[in-house]
């Protein structure tokens, strides 16, 4: 537990900016020493919540009690807001997706070596406990030996009616969902190497961003996982869908309900056949009930404040920062070759 209290500054108060101080407000040692936005309104509910209101970014910057800047701006702005904190000399994080490209993230991360700040990202879903549910189920072999992986979110309202709509702003689902769905397959299998990847994009509801996209990604490991957004889903698929030899997982939702189903030691000679309208099928009908087992998940709680827990032991010398600027170059380089994929309507080899 940190002894020093730690004063952050927030840059950009909208939707995730109100997010992060409503969260840092429960978070022991870390206290929100003010904000800036460029709308007046945005300051005006700062000071409600008795919150001072920079009058504008240098204020914030050369106040001597923030250390600790948080950067919650639409995504064109981040390598520039960044790169001013630092050379103010204050510690960064930045909301997701950090930049619009792997050149501007190296020029992010070039800095933080120059001024020695700590610079990190908020891949915050690396705590959803649906997530973790599943990394745990490939970790400890629950279903054999792992061969395939389905990752989704799916919803039917399409892209907000904001700057996510405008393609020169970082907006679309590849760099807005893609990031993080992403990111945990990424970090789920640690040094595995990417070998392949292959994706496309959709334009059902927008036609100056992506709205959806699908994307294959074949790994070293031996696993296929599958990566799909959409915005014009009526009936959505299962959040996560894993396959193994010997059973299978599905978790349904962000709320964890799934089960795990597996085979047990029994022979399964005598299939009845399934009767179809045009036939009879041996291999697609139903195991018997005695030659399998069906079981809860092994679900797996988080606690998203240990984000900013860690970011404080860190900036104290206690510990690592749990995301590293590799990881996420890594996710900024897959994004990459997912658009380039989907613009050459080729496999794109990634890590051969």
């Amino acid at each position: 537990m940190s002894q020093q209290e730690f004063m952050i500054g927030i840059v950009g108060f909208g939707g995730m900016g109100n997010w992060h101080r409503e969260l840092i407000d429960s978070i022991e040692g870390l206290t929100v020493a003010g904000i800036y936005d460029i709308k007046e309104e945005r300051s005006a509910y700062a000071r409600d919540l008795k919150i001072k209101a920079y009058a504008n970014l240098p204020a914030l910057l050369s106040d001597p009690k923030i250390g600790l800047v948080l950067i919650a701006t639409p995504n064109d702005v981040h390598k520039s807001l960044a790169m001013q904190a630092m050379a103010a000399g204050k510690h960064v994080v930045c909301e997701k997706p950090v930049a619009l490209n792997s050149m501007d993230l190296n020029d992010m991360i070039e800095a933080s070596r120059k001024y020695g700040r700590l610079f990190t990202v908020h891949q915050n879903r690396r705590w959803d406990e649906d997530f973790l549910t599943v990394k745990k189920v490939y970790e400890e072999g629950r279903l054999g030996e792992i061969f395939r992986i389905e990752s989704r979110v799916q919803g039917s309202r399409g892209i907000p009616g904001d700057w996510r709509q405008e393609k020169e702003r970082g907006g679309g689902m590849v760099l807005d969902w893609g990031v993080h769905l992403l990111d945990q397959i990424l970090y789920m299998f640690g040094e595995s190497k990417l070998n392949y990847v292959y994706a496309t994009l959709t334009n059902v509801t927008n036609q100056l961003v992506d709205d959806g996209f699908t994307a294959w990604l074949t790994f070293e490991n031996g696993i296929e996982v599958l990566v799909e957004v959409g915005t014009n889903n009526f009936v959505s698929l299962p959040r996560w869908y894993v396959l193994g030899v010997d059973g299978t997982a599905v978790i349904k939702d962000f709320n964890e309900s799934g089960k795990i189903v597996s085979a047990v030691g029994k022979d399964d000679k005598d299939v009845v056949p399934v009767r179809t309208a045009a036939g009879l099928t041996k291999t697609m009908a139903p195991r018997r009930e005695d030659t399998i087992k069906a079981e809860e998940l092994p679900l797996v709680k988080s606690d998203v404040k240990d984000f900013y827990r860690n970011i404080m032991a860190a900036m104290e010398g206690r510990e690592e920062v749990r995301v590293k600027l590799a990881e996420i170059s890594r996710v900024m380089r897959l994004m990459e070759a997912v658009f380039q994929s989907s613009r050459e309507h080729k496999v794109i080899e990634f890590e051969t």
